[in-house]
């Protein structure tokens, strides 16, 4: 796929992974729009890449991603590339009280909102010569981290509807790709099940020069880093025969 002269649009842009894929795409002649949750955070982006395109959003909230959908393609006709990579991570114990509003937050920002802007892009995402959604997922969708059970289970539902969504799309000008780092050196990272352990996870930008090399050779799937092991554990040699079988 080509990876200049396109328009994209980064979901939690304003940090990590988000802003350095912003960056990349930047570099290399692409419009690039990024939302996130806060206008300052946004601002001082703008401020430092005076050429991004931001938007305030909220993609846990429903109506803020239609606004948002509204607006992208209002704004930006040619928009055609989606980044769902906004996520947060929590610590999950059953042995402990976990409130329902963090459950649902985090399964929500994971997992439901890239699967419904998937759905509300998908319908202008079609008309564009070349296409593609972007679904950052994790190498923990494949084996988890039991101290972040709902963030890897996001990941890994996530990991399933990227899957069946290529499958859905692949008569049409919409490629999918899924994008799995590994421990990122990222907020996300500090926050979540790996602030105590002695980790140290690779820069956001790395992840960002694979996933463009990723987008530039078709490379549907892809797992970074030590994300490589754990793709490798959880699959056989078998895996697209059942695949097709099922899905005849």
């Amino acid at each position: 796929m080509k990876t200049s002269n396109n328009t994209i649009l980064i979901t939690g842009g304003g940090s990590g992974i988000g802003l350095a894929m912003a960056q990349k795409f930047l570099e290399n002649g692409n419009t690039v729009i990024i939302c996130g949750r806060r206008a300052d955070k946004l601002a001082e982006v703008k401020s430092k890449f005076p050429d991004l395109h931001t938007k305030v959003a909220d993609i846990s909230n429903p109506d803020d991603r239609i606004e948002l959908r509204d607006w992208a393609t209002s704004n930006f006709p040619g928009l055609n590339i989606l980044v769902n990579n906004a996520g947060i991570q929590n610590t999950f114990f059953l042995k402990q009280q976990n409130t329902i509003e963090a459950i649902t937050s985090e399964v929500t920002t994971n997992l439901i909102s890239p699967i419904h802007l998937a759905n509300l892009f998908v319908p202008h995402l079609i008309k564009q010569h070349e296409a593609a959604i972007i679904n950052i997922t994790s190498g923990l969708a494949y084996i988890p981290v039991v101290a972040t059970a709902v963030y890897c289970a996001t990941k890994a539902a996530l990991h399933s509807f990227t899957l069946s969504a290529r499958h859905q799309l692949k008569d049409t000008s919409i490629k999918v790709f899924e994008i799995a780092p590994p421990i990122v050196d990222t907020e996300l990272g500090h926050d979540g099940s790996h602030k105590e352990r002695e980790v140290e996870g690779i820069s956001a930008s790395q992840v960002a020069s694979e996933t463009f090399l990723a987008v530039q050779d078709d490379q549907f799937e892809l797992a970074i880093g030590m994300a490589q092991n754990l793709y490798r554990a959880a699959h056989s040699d078998k895996a697209d025969m059942v695949f097709n079988q099922v899905n005849r």
